[in-house]
């Protein structure tokens, strides 16, 4: 029989968690990636006229890995007030941060009016930007795996996940139709505003949603039998995965790597690669980012329901090894200048990312107990953003500026990719661990949750 933190929810009630999680996740990625994309075409002229063309996107993407800078600290914060008080309550408030901080951003002054302060306006509102994400995440995903199926988890996880792409989706589709619609000059007057004030209109419906959601049934349970032992051992969830998981949290870093790296270059510094290098306008790079995106929305649910049969490993290892192989020929398809072979490049290197991210959910909170399960999942993941996703436009767009050649850039991805593999390959299968039953004092690959996860399969 299966434990009532285990056993399948009533659907609706489980679809409702699903589209809240999804929805949140999509206007928090949105207004992150309506940054970066934002970075690589136009916060250059208006942040930074000063600078010649390339150098001025260094520093436009050095504002940009700012943001990576604060996740850390979202995850600190998040996680342990996650832990303390509830999945719900922090991703209400990531929300209204990462809103508000992407709606001040579209009434910012530019460097032609406001000199010098502009910029520093601008990391500052980077920075509020990258703490709120940096509790995101760990909360969206979180939610759906503790209310979820254990025997489909993976792809119900895998939902929150779809908003990364979601999210790209329609911040490039919006930058997209107002290239297409507007003038260069009237895009750079006033156009490239328009999409970050739409982000307070997305927080109202975002928020409107979140609010209707439960708290998740596996936290209530470990924080009554918390309450009931009246003992301090989780007050401070953080001392606490660092004694119990640390091993899980330096194979989280490792697994994010690749994943990473490769999702910003792909989606990113594609922008910058494309236009200047290969020739191709702004208009098709961004179509091309537009339709792969689409397909990677598509592909991660199912990556994820592949995880549930096979395991979280074998699937991210495909996608990592896949990642590794695609990078050459990668830039080989976007140095033709055409459209089709572009669309292919940034398609298949989303797709080979997504099995690195679809069961990247289910897999982390799987490795840690409940009472610290959003601080150990969110300080792996955000931690290695600052190496990983933060540098990587940063260090691509150095690359082709010192180098003025595409192989450094793919070198760094396969490094990546590699260190990825050992990571992934050192780790143990979670994909049969009861997330209502992990002890703190059992870490992933230890001799009692081995038992478990033995047990957890004979059910």
């Amino acid at each position: 029989m299966s434990t009532p933190a285990t056993a399948p929810p009533p659907p609706n009630n489980l679809k409702r968690i699903v589209a809240a999680s999804l929805i949140g996740t999509t206007i928090e990625w949105y207004d992150f990636f309506l940054y970066g994309s934002a970075a690589a075409l136009v916060f250059n002229k208006l942040f930074f006229p000063e600078s010649d063309p390339l150098v001025g996107t260094l520093l436009s993407f050095l504002t940009y890995a700012v943001g990576f800078a604060a996740r850390p600290l979202g995850a600190l914060v998040f996680g342990h007030y996650g832990d303390r008080l509830g999945r719900k309550k922090l991703l209400v408030l990531s929300l209204l941060l990462m809103g508000g901080a992407t709606f001040a951003i579209g009434l910012l002054p530019t460097h032609a009016t406001i000199g010098t302060a502009a910029p520093v306006l601008l990391t500052v509102l980077r920075l509020v930007q990258g703490f709120a994400l940096g509790g995101e995440w760990g909360g969206a995903v979180l939610l759906v795996s503790e209310h979820g199926d254990a025997r489909r988890r993976g792809f119900w996880a895998s939902w929150p996940q779809t908003g990364a792409p979601a999210g790209q989706l329609l911040a490039t589709g919006v930058l997209s139709l107002l290239t297409a619609l507007l003038s260069d000059a009237a895009f750079t007057g006033w156009g490239w505003r328009i999409p970050f004030l739409l982000s307070g209109v997305l927080v109202i419906v975002g928020l409107w949603i979140r609010l209707s959601v439960d708290e998740s049934p596996v936290f209530k349970q470990a924080l009554a039998r918390a309450e009931a032992r009246t003992d301090d051992v989780e007050r401070l969830p953080l001392v606490s995965v660092l004694r119990h998981h640390w091993r899980d949290v330096l194979v989280a870093m490792g697994a994010r790597m690749a994943e990473n790296i490769s999702y910003y270059v792909i989606t990113a510094f594609i922008l910058v690669y494309a236009t200047t290098s290969a020739g191709v306008s702004k208009q098709t790079a961004l179509n091309a980012v537009l339709i792969a995106s689409a397909v990677h929305f598509a592909v991660i649910p199912a990556w994820g329901a592949l995880s549930d049969r096979i395991g979280r490993r074998p699937v991210y290892l495909l996608g990592a090894v896949g990642i590794g192989l695609w990078m050459f020929p990668f830039f080989s398809l976007i140095d033709t200048g055409g459209f089709g072979a572009l669309l292919l490049a940034v398609t298949v290197g989303l797709i080979l990312h997504g099995a690195m991210y679809a069961p990247q959910a289910a897999f982390f909170s799987e490795m840690f107990a409940t009472r610290m399960r959003y601080s150990g999942a969110s300080i792996g993941a955000q931690f290695a953003s600052v190496a990983a996703g933060a540098p990587a436009p940063l260090i691509a767009t150095a690359l082709l500026h010192d180098y003025g050649s595409s192989t450094p850039i793919a070198l760094y991805v396969i490094a990546a990719a590699l260190l990825t593999i050992v990571a992934v390959a050192a780790a143990a299968e979670t994909r049969h661990r009861d997330l209502s039953d992990v002890s703190p004092d059992a870490p992933a690959g230890s001799p009692e949750t081995a038992t478990r996860e033995a047990d957890a399969r004979a059910v």
